[in-house]
């Protein structure tokens, strides 16, 4: 995806500190205080433009929501919709998912949302899937036991993939469909990219899964 270069976007996610998280590593272990209660952190690594996440949040209130996406660009429209949508229990954060235990405490985060990330289709590109076993050791260490990875796409390969990369991994797979639309899953919030390729007709394929602790 070529992303059109905004060069005011960090001087407008600036300008809504109480959206915008600047300095995430500042709160590490203590996002409850920026919240201003103790209910459970979900994180989306690689918001895009903000539908999906400014939804949920909005669905939730009971749930605090952090947006993730290193793109500047991009996500100053996912600020735009949080604007928009009014909703107290969201926050953003430019960050790279390689970066994520520098802003989380362990079992800070009690679920993680994967939605339409870049499929990487190159073998030499393999290890920059975010559902590579080197970005799962991640997610294991910020999640707590019951926590949940919750994975959706329209690239079959991708989650092919990634349903191997989570078996091999020992995690337990706990939902999954090849035809989200077409199933009986109730409560699903669109992102962009899915009302896109959903459109054109195209399967979107989701699971959820956790990791299988004794």
């Amino acid at each position: 995806m070529r992303v059109k270069h905004k060069p005011w976007a960090k001087d407008r996610l600036e300008e809504f500190p109480a959206i915008y998280i600047k300095n995430p590593e500042d709160f590490k272990g203590s996002w409850h205080e920026v919240f201003g209660n103790n209910n459970p952190i979900h994180i989306e690594i690689g918001s895009g433009k903000g539908q999906f996440i400014s939804g949920m949040a909005k669905a939730n209130p009971e749930i605090n929501y952090i947006g993730i996406e290193m793109i500047e660009s991009v996500l100053v429209s996912a600020l735009d919709k949080a604007i928009e949508a009014e909703v107290p229990n969201l926050r953003l954060v430019a960050r790279d998912a390689k970066m994520l235990e520098e802003s989380f405490e362990k079992g800070e985060i009690a679920q993680i949302y994967l939605n339409f990330s870049d499929p990487w289709p190159k073998k030499r590109h393999t290890k920059r899937r975010l559902t590579n076993p080197s970005f799962l050791t991640i997610y294991e260490r910020l999640l707590p036991k019951a926590g949940e990875i919750h994975f959706k796409t329209d690239n079959r390969s991708l989650f092919e993939y990634s349903l191997v990369a989570f078996s091999e991994y020992n995690m337990l797979l706990t939902f999954v469909s090849l035809d989200l639309h077409n199933s009986d899953y109730e409560g699903n919030i669109k992102t962009e990219y899915e009302e896109k390729f959903s459109a054109k007709g195209f399967p979107i394929y989701r699971l959820e899964a956790k990791f299988d602790r004794n």
